[in-house]
Order: C-alpha cells, then sequence, then structure tokens
C-alpha cells in the first residue's frame, strides 16, 4: 500500500512539474534555504539583536525624601512649603492639617492644576471649588451641607494618600499666650504706683502738738 502511494506521488510530480522526484525535493530543499537566509537578513534583526530602550521616565525621577514632622507652625510659615524652592518638602493643609503631598508636585507644584493650594490651608476653596483667591483659607463658616461632605471627602483622600506632618497653630491660641507672657513679665514701670507725697509739718501744726501734749 505503502509502495503503491509512493509510486503515485512521483508519477503525479513527474506529471504536474514536468521534473523527476528527485529533482523536485533537490529544488524544494534549496527554496526553504533561500526563504531561512533572507527571513534571517532582512527580516530578523529586529527578533534577534537587542534593543536600546530609552530610560522610563520612572526610572529618571529621584526617590522621594521621606516626609518631615513640622509640628505646630504658623500660616505664615506655611507659605515657605509652595513648591518653588525645590529644596523644601511640597505642603497643603485641610481643615488646619498639614500634610505633604511632594509625591503628586505635578498637581500641586508650581504649574500644576492646584498649584495654588500648596502653602496655604485650601479648605474652603476645596469645599466649594473655587480658584478664587479670596477662598484660599481655612474658614468654614458660612458653607452649606454640599460643601461640608466635599471638604470631607478631600479630607479621607488625603489622610489615607498623604502623611501628615504637622498642624496650623491657632491664631488665637497664640494671641492669648503672647498676653500670658506679657503678663508673667511684671508691671511695666507706668504700672508701679508711685509713693504718696507728704508734705512737711508747719509751725502751726508743731504748736498745736505743743498745746496737745500739755
Amino acid at each position: 500500500m505503502a509502495v503503491e502511494l509512493l509510486e503515485t506521488l512521483k508519477e503525479a510530480i513527474t506529471a504536474y512539474t514536468g521534473l523527476s522526484p528527485n529533482a523536485f525535493f533537490t529544488v524544494l530543499a534549496a527554496g526553504v534555504a533561500i526563504y531561512y537566509v533572507v527571513s534571517v537578513l532582512f527580516g530578523g534583526s529586529s527578533d534577534h539583536q537587542p534593543q536600546h530602550r530609552p530610560r522610563s521616565f520612572e526610572e529618571e525621577v529621584q526617590p522621594l525624601p521621606p516626609p518631615v514632622q513640622l509640628g505646630e507652625i504658623s500660616e505664615e510659615e506655611l507659605k515657605a512649603y509652595d513648591g518653588n524652592d525645590p529644596e523644601k518638602p511640597l505642603l497643603m493643609a485641610i481643615k488646619g492639617q498639614i500634610y505633604d503631598v511632594s509625591q503628586s508636585r505635578m498637581f500641586y507644584g508650581p504649574g500644576g492644576p492646584y498649584a495654588l493650594f500648596a502653602g496655604k490651608d485650601a479648605s474652603r476653596a476645596l469645599a466649594k471649588m473655587s480658584f478664587e483667591d479670596k477662598d484660599l483659607n481655612g474658614d468654614l463658616t458660612g458653607l452649606g451641607a454640599f460643601e461640608l461632605d466635599a471638604l470631607q471627602d478631600w479630607e479621607y483622600k488625603f489622610m489615607s494618600k498623604y502623611v501628615k506632618v504637622g498642624s496650623i497653630k491657632n491664631s488665637e491660641a497664640s494671641t492669648a499666650e503672647s498676653t500670658a507672657t506679657d503678663s508673667a513679665a511684671g508691671p511695666t514701670e507706668s504700672t508701679v504706683a508711685e509713693p504718696a507725697h507728704v508734705s512737711e509739718p508747719t509751725e502751726e501744726d508743731k504748736e498745736a502738738k505743743e498745746v496737745k501734749d500739755e
């Protein structure tokens, strides 16, 4: 059966190609070899040669230093951390709590869409989604329930994503502290009561005293 099939195949090759079976298989092998050589020379460079890919953005970015705890600072001191000084962390406050947002410098740093919030307590602006200078503060008076809920969502986001590094010093507490310090320093020169002036006795007073003693 196999011999008959092989003979039939040889006859078909001769009939359709005009070549002997040996010549046909030689030509077929040569074609396969040529195809392989051509594919290696012209199409294999991208598959077999290493490619030099440019360094990714993540590889070029330097790692951020660990957040530094600042404790209580004033709003004026917080302005120094608005991102303009590359040596200082980028800070922002919500409801009096200060967070290090250096990892999101593309948003809160200079040139970012929220750069005006950096170095400030932006609670009111975030609650109202306002970019006006008059709202860049921590005053929450007059805000509605919807705005307070929006601010709460922002606070939860910051608490879960950023590290808290301090808080804003209460201005009223600072005023009271300075007043107490002044009081503890003692009375000033103007508040010290001068001794009452005592006039010398006249001659009439002396004579009256002598008569009284007699």
